[in-house]
């Protein structure tokens, strides 16, 4: 192997280059600058971004509007991490570790931060009583797959998606490594599916939210244009599912929420109200579904 890499002995943050992504992240945690974060007039405060970690939180939260919770209502506002928005004073202040998303909930009289995209599920499931059993095997079998879903996704955003979608050039060792680990865990979800008709059984829930913007947005090509690399068709009851949700009101509105790029009719950088998604989506061709 040629320009193998010799580790030395001491770790050096060596990461100056052209990068983009390489050259966000810092040893040192805490804000890199003062600003304050904006805050609507909403009880619910979202700062996110729409990537998939970033549409759980708001397809859950499209979802229990859908219900007619009209104390789901929030305001969203983009965090730009490619702009390092994640670092600064404000932000910190919601979240230590600086990554979206992050929440604050004003409703009961004082400002309660919530971070960590598997925690606001649970915070928001348990607050409005919706997409998470009470109690018994169905609740346990949701927070199975919830945080099956927290340890696993690493491996497909971070491992598979950054060595062969973002990386300087492409290696063959982590990419395999990588897209091995992947496609052992659709293999996983696919038999689950094949017995069940949501993840965790015959209801939907906050592991279905959780999932499927990873899962589902990777076997429907909207992720890192590797479907045919992975050949994710062979998934069928994963492609079975992630088509099933794709039709729902909350999925289709909460994936488009703080984001800033791809189709006019996919981009609601701010959310304050729901005219703000309805007048995008109504830019959206009629050949798209």
């Amino acid at each position: 192997m040629t320009n193998q890499y010799t580790p030395p002995k001491v770790w050096q943050n060596n990461t100056n280059g052209a990068n983009k992504w390489a050259n966000i992240n810092s040893p040192d945690s805490g804000a890199r600058f003062d600003k304050e974060l904006p805050v609507g007039k909403h009880a619910l405060q979202l700062y996110s971004l729409g990537t998939p970690n970033g549409q759980k939180v708001t397809i859950l939260l499209e979802e229990l509007l859908a219900l007619g919770i009209k104390e789901a209502e929030y305001d969203a506002y983009l965090i730009n991490i490619g702009e390092k928005d994640q670092f600064s004073s404000g932000f910190v202040a919601v979240n230590p570790n600086s990554k979206i998303p992050a929440l604050l909930d004003k409703s009961a009289g004082e400002d309660e931060t919530v971070f960590e995209s598997a925690s606001i599920l649970v915070h928001l499931a348990e607050k409005f009583n919706q997409f998470l059993p009470k109690d018994g095997k169905a609740r346990t079998q949701t927070f199975n797959w919830l945080f099956w879903a927290q340890g696993s996704a690493p491996f497909l955003g971070g491992g598979f998606g950054h060595f062969y979608a973002y990386a300087d050039e492409k290696q063959e060792y982590p990419i395999n490594r990588f897209a091995m680990e992947v496609k052992r865990q659709l293999d996983v979800l696919d038999k689950q599916l094949a017995k069940n008709t949501f993840i965790a059984g015959e209801e939907y829930s906050i592991a279905d939210i959780a999932i499927w913007p990873w899962y589902g947005n990777l076997v429907l090509g909207n992720l890192y244009d590797a479907a045919e690399f992975l050949e994710v068709e062979s998934y069928t009851n994963v492609v079975r599912w992630a088509k099933l949700l794709e039709t729902r009101e909350g999925v289709q509105r909460g994936r488009i929420i703080n984001r800033s790029w791809g189709e006019e009719w996919e981009q609601v950088p701010e959310r304050h109200c729901a005219q703000d998604i309805d007048k995008v989506l109504k830019l959206r061709p009629s050949t798209v579904k």
